[in-house]
């Protein structure tokens, strides 16, 4: 199996080599390879001429946006290039450990599960600021209200996924809504997701941390939108995505020119 290992990158030059190096080292399931697709989000720190340093890596894929567009807008990018049977979400910056691939991709690997969580409150108590963690613990207790998702981190950052089954998805996504536009539309269709613990280093604003406010506001509307929006609009025809994956995930960010399929 390849894991298809999507990074999207905004402004992370001073972290972006060392997740890289820890990315490209990872440790996977016997029998599963890597291909990485780091996603470049129009940085202006220096990041966008690092990642071009990898570009001649045969396990490394490069891309830049056209425009700033978010992480979702970078992370439905990175899926038009993914060619691996699972798909994995590693963001750019140190607050996840690439050491814990393992753990994501080993139950889809042995068919036990389509969908996993690495869950940062599984066993443990993750150290982040008091207004992060309450965010965390409501987003989770909505999901589990609005789609019996039974999961205890739904904002995880950690999740991995049969790229099949994410094709699927009629993803329209451009910030961090990512996540409960997944986890509302996977469990609109009747996935179970699996968690697994995962270790987790919170950072600071000043430490480079993107997230605000509104986007905890922004994933709770998202939750909510996504429970009573019809089930033929979250999903897309099987033909469709088989004829045109790329115009399937990405049709209206190129309408708002944010990306251009090379």
């Amino acid at each position: 199996m390849k894991i298809s290992i999507i990074i999207p990158v905004y402004n992370e030059i001073n972290n972006l080599p060392e997740v890289l190096r820890r990315v490209l080292s990872a440790s996977l399931p016997g029998g599963c390879t890597k291909e990485v697709i780091v996603i470049d989000d129009c940085s202006n720190d220096g990041t966008a001429l690092l990642v071009n340093e990898y570009s001649a890596r045969e396990d490394v894929i490069v891309h830049h946006m056209l425009q700033n567009g978010g992480k979702g807008a970078a992370i439905r990018v990175g899926l038009t290039l993914a060619t691996g049977e699972i798909v994995l979400v590693q963001d750019g910056d140190l607050e996840y450990d690439p050491n814990d691939f393992v753990r994501l991709v080993t139950p889809i690997a042995n068919g036990q599960a389509d969908v996993v969580y690495g869950s940062r409150f599984q066993g443990s108590s993750p150290k982040m600021r008091v207004l992060n963690l309450i965010a965390n613990k409501l987003l989770t207790f909505s999901a589990n209200s609005f789609y019996a998702a039974n999961i205890t981190d739904e904002a995880t950052a950690y999740k991995a996924f049969r790229a099949n089954i994410l094709r699927r998805l009629l993803l329209k996504c451009r910030r961090f809504e990512f996540c409960p536009e997944v986890t509302a539309k996977l469990r609109r269709l009747g996935y179970r997701i699996h968690e697994v613990p995962v270790s987790y280093r919170a950072r600071t604003i000043t430490e480079g941390k993107k997230i605000r406010a509104r986007d905890a506001v922004l994933a709770f509307w998202t939750l909510l939108k996504y429970r009573f929006v019809p089930r033929k609009r979250i999903t897309h025809p099987v033909a469709t995505i088989l004829e045109n994956p790329a115009r399937s995930f990405t049709s209206d960010l190129a309408g708002a020119g944010l990306f251009r399929k090379n």
